[in-house]
């Protein structure tokens, strides 16, 4: 049985306690500060969805605080991108835990 506990078991995330609260763009281009992403891209822009995904995949990961996440993510889009993007599992159910309408609908 392996006991070794993983960083992605204990790495704290941030989930809002609403949608309101994720006052993000909707449109634009978004340069992430380099406490959220320190790759060379950091900027990504809302008309493709590609980026859109990557960024949300950036934010939620890297967000301490929920005020960076409401500054990056916007309560409208998660829905529309939720189950593409591509999230450590515990991150996923925390928010969907949170935030059920993003549980996908059985087929």
């Amino acid at each position: 049985m392996d006991t070794r506990v993983r960083y992605a078991d204990v790495r704290p995330y941030s989930v809002p306690d609403s949608f309101a609260e994720l006052a993000g763009p909707v449109e634009g281009v978004v340069v992430l500060p380099t406490s959220l992403d320190w790759t060379p891209k950091r900027s990504y822009d809302l008309a493709d969805d590609a980026d859109v995904r990557l960024l949300y995949e950036t934010v939620l990961r890297e967000a301490m605080h929920a005020e960076e996440l409401g500054r990056h993510v916007n309560g409208d889009l998660p829905a529309h991108v939720w189950s593409r993007l591509w999230l450590p599992l515990r991150l996923r159910v925390m928010w969907e835990s949170r935030f059920p309408d993003l549980v996908p609908a059985a087929a």
